[in-house]
């Protein structure tokens, strides 16, 4: 069901933003408490004749082969690089846009099931979200909420660590699409989405190749704009296949995710065929006991749009909005900034300013599980 808030006083929330510099690495601020811990753990490599980050004998993003990352010389926009963690210049950019609040996933911090040691993984996803969470959102709180990141390679370490980010101010956990050769729907992370959903706290869904994840199409293209063109919404598809069609929506009905960075334009084409399967061969689907819509109806399922998104009214006539989050993926090289909001409200004006403030805000504050929320004052014209 859509927000009952007025329209008024919704606020424009940025579902899916990136907090790095253009080298994918947080940043040395992010790693004082885990280099530690760890000393001499992050150092860098030559990838196709770039320099990037390595992590226990592993470069990030990898620059060449089948499945390769971004380009790391252009892995950011050049209109939104000075914002990528200069936290001021950022707030003027999110007002320029028109922009309350804005949710901070990370860039290496992506790559945490990839790491073999699963003690060090935990280790770093405790430093990295109190840094995000602490250091970086905890400054500007009303206006950047936190995604944290759990070593889900290891259940039981990720569940302790998802409810200590929740207790810290966390609004989301971010997953891969697959672990290794488990889907979603494997009964081991059961705990997982369970724990998830006790704490309120969104699942967010997001890959990244070149991260050394295994990735359900990735792998078929060493071109990286075929890799990237191919990978995000094939990869969302997967997730969704397993976390539906699984039983992982039904066993868990208090559940949240979010489906991120493939645009939106899939999503009806998916419902319908998930709809056909489950409708004609249910005896194959024993964990599965709703129709596709309704876990987007119930507020299960939301899924990312980002302004150049040419098929929302086609979304909204096949599924309604009310799962519709806007996302500008702001600092990245396919981010539209500036002007993201603006687009948005020109592109979808025929949906009506009710359905504009909820697919800008509000469907992105129940997602989020947000709460105290204030409008920023209203930007210069």
């Amino acid at each position: 069901m859509a927000t009952e808030v007025a329209v008024e006083h919704v606020p424009v929330v940025d579902a899916d933003a990136h907090i790095q510099d253009v080298h994918i690495d947080e940043g040395p601020e992010a790693w004082r408490q885990l280099e530690q811990l760890h000393p001499g753990w992050l150092g860098s490599g030559i990838s196709g004749g770039k320099r990037v980050t390595r992590v226990d004998g592993k470069l990030y993003p990898r620059q060449e082969g089948r499945g390769r990352g971004v380009p790391i010389d252009s892995a950011n926009s050049a209109k939104a690089v000075a914002g990528a963690r200069d936290l001021e210049v950022r707030l003027r950019h999110l007002d320029s846009e028109g922009i309350d609040i804005q949710v901070l996933y990370g860039g290496l911090a992506i790559a945490i099931t990839s790491f073999d040691d699963v003690g060090f993984a935990g280790d770093f996803a405790r430093a990295y979200n109190d840094w995000l969470i602490g250091d970086v959102c905890g400054r500007h709180s009303h206006r950047l909420r936190a995604a944290a990141v759990v070593p889900l390679q290891d259940v039981p370490r990720a569940v302790d660590e998802l409810r200590r980010a929740a207790r810290l101010g966390a609004v989301a956990v971010m997953v891969p699409p697959v672990l290794g050769e488990r889907n979603l729907d494997d009964p081991l992370l059961l705990p997982f989405f369970e724990a998830a959903a006790e704490a309120g706290i969104a699942v967010a869904v997001h890959s990244a190749p070149g991260m050394n994840l295994p990735l359900p199409a990735a792998e078929r293209f060493d071109n990286y704009a075929q890799v990237h063109c191919l990978s995000f919404p094939a990869d969302q598809m997967v997730a969704f296949v397993a976390l539906a069609m699984g039983g992982v929506f039904d066993r868990v009905p208090a559940l949240r995710a979010v489906f991120l960075e493939a645009g939106a334009g899939w999503v009806p084409y998916l419902v319908h065929r998930v709809h056909e399967h489950y409708e004609k061969r249910r005896e194959l689907l024993p964990q599965m006991r709703s129709e596709p819509r309704d876990y987007l109806a119930r507020g299960q399922a939301f899924f990312s749009f980002e302004c150049e998104e040419p098929l929302l009214e086609t979304y909204v006539q096949h599924l309604g909005h009310e799962s519709l989050v806007f996302a500008s993926d702001y600092p990245h090289w396919d981010s539209d900034f500036p002007g993201t909001v603006t687009a948005v409200r020109a592109s979808g004006a025929a949906l009506g300013d009710r359905v504009l403030a909820d697919i800008l805000g509000g469907n992105a504050v129940r997602l989020y599980g947000l709460r105290e929320v204030s409008r920023r004052a209203a930007p210069a014209s």
